[in-house]
């Protein structure tokens, strides 16, 4: 009998990690992914989204059984009923979910060994471009700010590397990082 023991390394089986890599390396049609949500407005600020399908590897996916449902919201000061987290505050939450889950697939890639991880945003938003008061002003964020407290056993040097690649491959960082074309039309 064949024991196979699964190795993993900071929670990612390195075997499937790279088994993945090398079929992307040999088939790049498999790294072509589709993502998608929908949404419904509830009342004032609420409105809810919602998350299941998404197309990759070749083909459409079929291992939700069930959405995910994400409410949004808006604090009182911005004349909601705090029914949820509000768009740009996931932003945020997708924005640390994605480098965090980057840093730790290109520490795996490295055969380091995360410890603890845990990070901290912050982004500064002017309610003037919003409300349109001020065409000056960005509606966007001026800046985002995430401060990443890190264990791992490697040399600070291997560590600002990792930084720099979780920064540079993330998907939501690359994102917010420069343009991206974001069709709006009716439907």
């Amino acid at each position: 009998m064949n024991m196979q023991q699964t190795v993993t390394m900071n929670g990612l089986d390195v075997q499937a990690a790279t088994e993945t890599v090398a079929a992307l390396k040999a088939d790049a049609s498999l790294a072509k992914f589709q993502f998608r949500a929908r949404n419904v407005w509830v009342d004032g600020g609420e409105n809810r989204s919602t998350i299941r399908g998404f197309y990759g590897v070749g083909r459409e996916d079929d291992s939700r059984t069930a959405d995910f449902e994400f409410v949004n919201g808006e604090p009182p000061v911005l004349l909601g009923k705090n029914e949820g987290a509000n768009p740009v505050e996931f932003l945020l939450h997708g924005l640390a979910g994605c480098v965090t889950t980057t840093l730790i697939l290109h520490a795996t890639m490295r055969g380091i060994t995360i410890e603890k991880l845990s990070t901290e945003l912050e982004g500064d938003i002017d309610l003037y471009g919003l409300l349109g008061l001020d065409p000056e002003v960005s509606p966007g964020y001026r800046e985002i700010r995430i401060r990443m407290h890190i264990e791992a056993d490697c040399t600070d040097e291997e560590l600002d590397d990792l930084l720099a690649a979780a920064k540079a491959h993330s998907p939501v960082c690359n994102t917010v990082c420069r343009p991206v074309p974001v069709v709006l039309n009716r439907a």
